[in-house]
């Protein structure tokens, strides 16, 4: 009898414990930029309330020639599970996607 007290005095403090909550779920928009340029490049930028960020503009280089293409920059940032923020910064253009960042291994 005394065991099916403690188990049930166990359960019931289980149920009651406070709940961990994933920021991310519950996450609000802080910060909402956006600036569309036309065919020419674009403008953007966001931030939430979980600490998640990102930034990006393009251009479009050599219009109308045979070399044409976006050139985009950019960076984003996040929060880990272990408290660290994280950014990379990034170029995407016609050389590929070139992303810099201090927990990045270096090339």
């Amino acid at each position: 009898m005394k065991t099916i007290i403690v188990l049930a005095v166990v359960v019931a403090f289980a149920l009651g414990a406070p709940q961990a909550v994933d920021d991310s779920r519950n996450a609000q928009i802080l910060r909402y930029e956006t600036d569309n340029i036309g065919v020419d490049g674009y403008r953007y930028a966001f931030e939430t309330s979980d600490g998640i960020s990102r930034q990006e503009e393009a251009e479009l280089k050599n219009a109308g020639t045979e070399n044409e293409a976006i050139s985009v920059r950019g960076s984003y940032s996040w929060v880990a599970p272990d408290g660290q923020t994280y950014t990379i910064n990034f170029i995407a253009d016609e050389n590929g996607y070139q992303p810099e960042g201090a927990h990045l291994p270096k090339a």
